[in-house]
């Protein structure tokens, strides 16, 4: 199996040992996105619609990285920190593609890190 690390510094850091992506025979695998800023390193002030729309600039620059786009994605796994925000959450994810959407989970979970409202896990096609 062909396995490469994909990175950029356009899309924040890893916070713990992991990669931003990995490209495996010709799949593509996001970490979770977390809506920081890449230039900062820290949360975006806002609600769950600013924290959705930071988490989707750093999913393009990722997959832009791996010399594709968000066209291409077959699959994400939305994390809400409280469900109350899936249909402000669902507004913004709705804009972000044209034509079919990609399968989708989403689930509730106690935390996220860095006390973040959405964290978006990703896969994609090269």
């Amino acid at each position: 199996m062909d396995k490469k690390v994909i990175t950029t510094n356009n899309a924040p850091a890893a916070v713990g040992p992991y990669s931003q992506a990995i490209e495996a025979n010709g799949m593509l695998f996001l970490s979770g996105m977390l809506p920081i800023d890449p230039t900062t390193g820290y949360l975006v002030p806002g609600g769950i619609k600013e924290q959705t729309a930071q988490v989707f600039m750093n999913i393009k620059a990722v997959l832009s990285a791996a010399g594709t786009n968000i066209n291409n994605i077959v699959k994400t796994t939305v994390f809400l920190e409280d469900m109350s925000h899936f249909g402000a959450m669902n507004d913004v994810y709705a804009a972000q593609f044209s034509g079919a959407f990609p399968a989708r989970s989403a689930f509730a979970v106690k935390t996220l890190p860095k006390n973040a409202l959405v964290e978006i896990e990703v896969i994609a096609m090269k």
